[in-house]
């Protein structure tokens, strides 16, 4: 718009210095992007022509990718690509299974196994595939990786199509000679390819204050003008018409620059080259999957974490057992042993030893001989014992790989609880070691007699799959003697509404033993049974295929046939397996809790599970007062045993409301007299349901926010995610939510800032994610150090753009009043051009992205500085009214003090200096001012400082002199033609270029001083206990690197530098995209990441004849 106006006839200003500049800018814009794209067209070209098997009649021929239609029939070869979306038909594995590789759909590494279905598994050679007819029904394209429902018509049978059965385009065939299938989707319909779409980014909080003061800065603009506007008015009229005096445009408050620069600075981050967030042993470094929120992460008051694989290792193993109401399993787990140093209770090293009858293997960690090598059968619950291991045995959908021994076995599952019980299975005598469609292979041991070992084929009839609404898994099962069982597992809440009347004895001593173990810390599930006669599940069954075949509401329906099966069951026990924290998990909580971050978790575990898991992660202690409002009160149970869902909702309801008033009124007491002490609200997710109601939603968040941290058990994805908003949303604050899983994807979604954790769940959480990292403790240098950075950085960058062109405008508006508001430049129109594009743009960058205000070492040691971004310290309206109140007293001087010495200045010729000696002696003064006032906001100076404002102000001065040395045939030009040579030989000029600044920085530095020693930020009082003290690098042990090449080494040393020395750019440049998998197709290298390096550095190459 600026551009356009300058080429009107009231313009003062030339169009060329306006055009050439944005179209320079344009045109670099342009190149880069025609670059990107013929890029991409080559990239496309090359993906578009490679070659794929398609079967014409009876044999395979190539066919460019290119050119496949939906129903075409391919063949894939071992380590190919599958160039579409593929119904799986047959493989030359056995029993119609291929693994696959989908790291470029999801990042996982580890293969996936895909199972074919029976009726198609003869279809491998071209003469059997050209035989193939039938229909293919299934759901319209969509993104949804995960999912896939269809219906596959042969031979006038309908048979369901799943998941299983799809094979995604852009994941590769692995350990398979090759598979064949039929092109479902091609092109933009494929899943990977409706991926693909731009996601909506997020904007931080500080960029949307930033248009505040953009509405603040027109604001100001406008003012300007109308002032200018009505002076003019007053000043001129018709007499003066001959002199041809034109209006004026102040253009240098235009945003332009300034979003450019901040969004260079914004990327150019180095977040993704920090060896302190390298996790050395998944090779996994922190990964920025956006730009945008750098700032946002040194704002972060509240932190919403789930539990399992997020502040635990996930990694499961089998510890203890109940089975008919005994308890099984010695030791002592980590949350145990917490809460005994709470106690003052000494655990010694030897009481802490297994017994020689423990067995420790992954997944399996127990210890107790009484059911151990077929002693159960001498235990009073034998016919239990042996249920509870079929269950085990045959409740999953775990698929076997390696060799059918137990030694050499591996299990590829869902979950690595799902590992954990099958292997804890095989630890007790009832080895899974064979999976077919239909059935599963059991070598059962001890069963008959002692010593005796046989193995039992069980025909898998249904499948029940667990998912996060149902919380439970299910298969129907036929005996060799025909009998049918429903054997079913999961968490106790949900098993429990399930089981058939009586036994109560039973029901109440593993509730006991379940509160136990979540005691201590144990996740637990629940395992039962139930015996079907041949007319229920026939009966069953029908409604099973009908809803299984169903295109719409396939999941809903599935969900409601299951229902009518699942009841009645016999309880047989529940398992209990830990998961350990991970490491640094308390340290890293205590530090971002002393910074002023309050943390919840939000968990689908246990209350009991996850009160103890707060206790170890020092979330809560035993000074902490808790609020704990629980679906488990006798009121509540009563209501249940009546069995009046009515009655029971209005119950919970009510005692729900009660408890968050009374609870809130205590807080706000507790707050008041014992403001010190801490206070935590533990709520599970029955209440947690209630207390979401809109009728009850302001008085949880007040309670919540009382709370110095908040657990929610038992709790839903979707009520974690509407948690994490009501925070968002009701309390304004900015939340950070932390998760690893699927079911933690709409939480870190729903938050300002989302992180995901690359862990054990795949990689859905970090797919969703604004950042990755691989261990939570890691949050402490993303937050603390990156974060608090980022944020000190771009308010002083967005303050200080304020300051100098504010500075800049104010100078040029007193001259207005000067020349009867006629609208007279008082700068050439190159100055005003180039002000923001070189005199000034360089210091600031260097600022934006190494200025640090106290070391990452010190930024840890002292956390509550954080507190200084939660209060947005830095970016207040006063913050902003004094740089303003500077740049008003600087152009002051600026304008006046100039204009003072021009009146007794005079060139070597005697000529008095006139508008454009003064002007650019005003302009030399406004460039030397505003880069050393610079200088005088940073926090540390390095080389690159000094480099910046000294190579801004000579590149002032070149410019000038070449510019006012030549003539050209700009209308404008000759106004400062041989100026600067002018100027120099006056006394005046040196004299005004050295005391104005001084004048000008006086105020500034009068303030800076007193602010410093008498009203001093956090951070500066830090400075000031560290000031004597040797600057520190922060630097991880070098390990040995004789053995890599030069040019190895050379790049791990680089990336061993001080982070805020780093060399390295961040994610905008070295991220790889979707196209990476095709670049690695053509043979392309992807050269070394400083990762990468430093992981072969650490290992060291075994000398010969050393073991």
């Amino acid at each position: 718009m600026i551009s356009i106006l300058s080429t009107t006839p009231i313009s003062p200003v030339h169009p060329v210095t306006n055009v050439v500049p944005l179209s320079l800018v344009l045109l670099v814009s342009l190149i880069k992007e025609a670059f990107e794209d013929w890029k991409r067209f080559q990239n496309d070209m090359s993906i578009n022509n490679a070659h794929v098997d398609v079967l014409q009649g009876q044999c395979w021929e190539s066919t460019p990718w290119k050119r496949l239609q939906v129903g075409d029939i391919v063949r894939i070869k071992q380590d190919g690509y599958f160039p579409a979306d593929l119904l799986f038909l047959s493989s030359t594995n056995p029993d119609g299974i291929c693994y696959i590789e989908t790291a470029n759909l999801d990042g996982e590494t580890n293969l996936k196994i895909r199972k074919a279905l029976e009726k198609t598994w003869d279809y491998v050679i071209p003469e059997k595939a050209s035989e193939f007819k039938g229909e293919v029904q299934c759901e319209q394209p969509n993104n949804s990786l995960y999912t896939f429902t269809g219906n596959l018509i042969m031979d006038k049978q309908t048979i369901p199509l799943s998941p299983n059965q799809l094979l995604l385009r852009g994941c590769s065939l692995r350990n398979t000679e090759y598979i064949v299938g039929v092109v479902i989707f091609t092109g933009h319909e494929t899943k990977v390819m409706m991926n693909s779409m731009n996601v909506p980014s997020k904007r931080s909080t500080l960029e949307k204050k930033l248009d505040k003061l953009i509405l603040a800065l027109f604001a100001t603009l406008f003012t300007m003008c109308v002032i200018g506007a009505i002076g003019s008015g007053i000043f001129i009229n018709e007499k003066y018409f001959y002199l041809g005096l034109r209006g004026h445009v102040e253009d240098q408050f235009n945003p332009k620059n300034r979003f450019v620069m901040i969004k260079f600075i914004q990327c150019t981050q180095f977040i993704n080259n920090d060896l302190h967030m390298y996790h050395a042993e998944s090779n996994t470094p922190a990964l920025a999957r956006t730009s945008n929120l750098n700032e946002e992460l040194g704002q972060v008051e509240y932190i919403f974490s789930d539990k399992t694989g997020t502040l635990t290792r996930n990694l499961m193993e089998f510890f203890k057992c109940s089975i008919g109401g005994e308890m099984y399993g010695t030791g002592i787990t980590e949350i145990e042993k917490g809460g005994a140093e709470r106690a003052g209770i000494r655990i010694d090293d030897d009481e802490g030893k297994r017994s020689a009858n423990a067995v420790h293997e992954k997944g399996f960690n127990f210890d107790d001989a009484r059911i151990m090598r077929g002693a159960w059968r001498n235990e009073p619950n034998p016919e239990a014992c042996k249920e509870f291991f079929r269950c085990l045995a045959i409740c999953h959908t775990v698929l076997p790989e390696g060799e059918e021994t137990p030694e050499k076995i591996s299990y590829q599952a869902a979950s690595p609880d799902e590992a954990a019980l099958v292997s804890a299975a095989k630890n007790f005598g009832f080895f899974f070691y064979r999976r077919t469609p239909t059935t599963v292979m059991v070598r059962e041991s001890h069963v008959e007699r002692m010593g005796s070992i046989q193995d039992v084929p069980y025909e898998i009839l249904n499948v029940l799959e667990f998912n996060s609404t149902r919380k439970r898994q299910s298969v129907v099962c036929r005996f060799t003697n025909g009998r049918l069982v429903l054997y079913c597992k999961g968490a106790d809440n949900v098993v429990y509404e399930r089981l058939a009347d009586g036994n109560h004895d039973m029901k109440k001593i593993s509730r006991e033993h379940l509160e136990q173990f979540g005691s201590a810390g144990l996740r637990t599930l629940c395992l039962a049974y139930r015996d079907l006669s041949r007319e229920q599940y026939e009966s069953w069954n029908e409604k099973f295929v009908q809803a299984k075949s169903s295109l719409r509401d396939r999941d809903k329906k599935l969900d409601e046939v299951a229902e009518l099966i699942e009841k009645d069951l016999i309880l047989v026990g529940c398992t209990a397996i830990e998961d350990k924290l991970q490491e640094g998990v308390p340290t890293c909580i205590e530090t971002l809790s002393a910074a002023g971050i309050k943390i919840w978790v939000l968990t689908g575990d246990k209350m009991e599970t996850a009160i103890n898991i707060a206790y170890a992660c020092s979330l809560v202690n035993n000074d902490t007062k808790q609020f704990i409002i629980s679906s488990e009160t006798g009121a509540i149970r009563e209501a249940e045993d009546r069995g009046d869902p009515v009655e029971i909702a209005r119950v919970i309801k009510d005692s729900v409301k009660q408890n968050l008033k009374r609870f809130h009124e205590e807080a706000r007491h507790s707050l008041i007299s014992t403001p010190e002490r801490k206070l935590a609200l533990i709520i599970d997710g029955r209440c947690l349901m209630y207390a979401l109601d809109p009728t009850l939603r302001v008085d949880l968040l007040g309670l919540s926010l009382s709370c110095h941290s908040v657990i929610c058990c038992r709790v839903s994805p979707l009520q974690k995610a509407q948690v994490t908003s009501l925070v968002r949303k009701g309390a304004e604050k900015i939340t950070l939510s932390i998760g690893d899983g699927a079911n933690d994807v709409s939480m870190i979604q729903a938050a300002h800032v989302g992180i995901g954790i690359s862990g054990q769940e795949g990689m859905q959480a970090v797919m969703a994610s604004d950042f990755a990292i691989a261990q939570f403790r890691f949050l402490t240098d993303l937050l603390l150090v990156h974060g608090r950075w980022s944020y000190l950085r771009l308010c002083k960058v967005i303050t200080y753009f304020f300051y100098k062109n504010l500075t800049f405008t104010l100078t040029q508006f007193w001259f207005t009043f000067q020349t009867g508001f006629s609208g007279q430049r008082f700068y050439d129109d190159w100055f005003q051009s180039l002000y923001n594009v070189i005199f000034t743009a360089l210091p600031v960058i260097i600022v934006g992205l190494f200025d640090k205000d106290v070391s990452a070492s010190l930024s840890k040691k002292y956390p509550q500085l954080y507190k200084e971004g939660i209060r947005n310290s830095f970016f207040k309206w006063r913050v902003i009214a004094v740089w303003g109140f500077f740049a008003f007293y600087q152009s002051i001087v600026f304008f006046y003090f100039t204009a003072a010495a021009s009146r007794h200045g005079q060139g070597s010729s005697g000529k008095i200096l006139g508008l454009w000696d003064v002007s650019t002696m005003a302009f030399t003064c406004v460039v030397v001012t505003v880069n050393l006032r610079l200088l005088m906001a940073c926090n540390s100076i390095t080389r690159w400082h000094y480099i910046s404002v000294a190579g801004s102000i000579v590149a002032w001065f070149m410019f000038i002199f070449i510019y006012s040395a030549i003539m050209t045939s700009f209308d404008r030009q000759e106004n400062v033609y041989f100026v600067i040579y002018v100027l120099m030989s006056t006394f005046f000029f040196y004299l005004t270029i050295v005391l104005v600044p001084i004048i000008a920085l006086f105020g500034d530095f009068l303030y800076l001083s007193i602010q410093r020693w008498l009203f001093p930020y956090d951070y500066q009082i830090i400075q000031e206990q560290h000031k004597d003290e040797p600057h520190e690098y922060s630097r991880v042990p070098l390990p040995e690197t004789s053995h890599l090449s030069p040019e190895e080494a050379r790049s791990y040393m680089i990336s061993m530098l001080p982070r805020e020395s780093s060399k390295h750019t961040g994610f905008a440049f070295d991220s790889p995209g979707y196209e990476s998998f095709f670049a690695s197709q053509q043979g392309i290298g992807v050269p070394h990441k400083p990762w990468d390096v430093a992981r072969r550095a650490s290992m060291k190459p075994q000398r010969a004849g050393k073991s």
